[in-house]
């Protein structure tokens, strides 16, 4: 039986396309254009994923999002035409999977459904990562190599590490790995960001694990097959 994807997207054209391309790539799909209709359906018939958007008719995507996730783990990816939304979603982390900008590929949305759903087959063992991180000795380790990091280092990577594939703005990094409450730049934690890289990539050239979200903050996977280029 063919995984199904549910579509809860107004703009009939858009979302005829996402269907088309995903059926392609060997889903089922189903669509819905009001907000109004999706807790019903998903109570009725539970979808292997759903493509939410965030502007409905009827009822927004945060407050389905936040209902669903009062009954369900579903698995969520939710579009939105504007950046600054995406930045109230992450504050709100209101428990979606993935965030997507308009406008965008149909292309990159089937390759970030796929990516949700690899991650949520995977045993939770296997959810943890090839590093292992030391925070009392300000060290992480892969196999037998290891580099030293700055607390401030340490507190991205622990951030990072706690939930892979989830992105986290830079003003979760930010609040995180600061636990003095410092006013810090966005820059700043990027500068941080690309030192962290630096030093995982002394432990292994071909670990590319910290990918930018363009707009929005950073994520952790341990994947080449995504690429990591803008999402919004």
């Amino acid at each position: 039986m063919s995984e199904r994807i549910l579509i809860v997207e107004d703009e009939t054209r858009l979302a005829t396309l996402l269907a088309d391309y995903l059926r392609a790539a060997g889903f089922a799909t189903e669509q819905l254009a009001d907000g109004r209709d999706v807790i019903a359906r998903v109570r009725a018939e539970l979808p292997t994923l759903m493509l939410l958007d965030l502007m409905l008719p009827g009822r927004d995507g945060l407050e389905l999002c936040r209902e669903l996730r009062r009954f369900t783990s579903l698995p969520i990816i939710m579009t939105t035409a504007r950046v600054e939304e995406i930045d109230r979603l992450l504050g709100l982390e209101l428990g979606a999977d993935d965030y997507i900008c308009k406008p965008y590929s149909p292309r990159e949305v089937v390759a970030r459904v796929k990516a949700v759903l690899r991650r949520g087959r995977q045993p939770d063992t296997a959810t943890t990562t090839r590093l292992q991180l030391d925070a009392d000795r300000l060290r992480v380790r892969l196999g037998e190599a290891s580099v030293e990091l700055t607390a401030v280092e340490c507190g991205l990577l622990a951030t990072l590490l706690s939930a892979p594939g989830r992105i986290f703005s830079r003003e979760q990094l930010i609040a995180r790995s600061y636990r003095d409450h410092r006013i810090v730049s966005d820059r700043t934690i990027d500068s941080h960001v690309k030192k962290l890289r630096r030093k995982l990539a002394a432990l292994d050239p071909a670990l590319e694990s910290i990918h930018s979200v363009y707009g929005v903050g950073y994520r952790y996977e341990e994947s080449n097959a995504l690429s990591s280029g803008p999402a919004c």
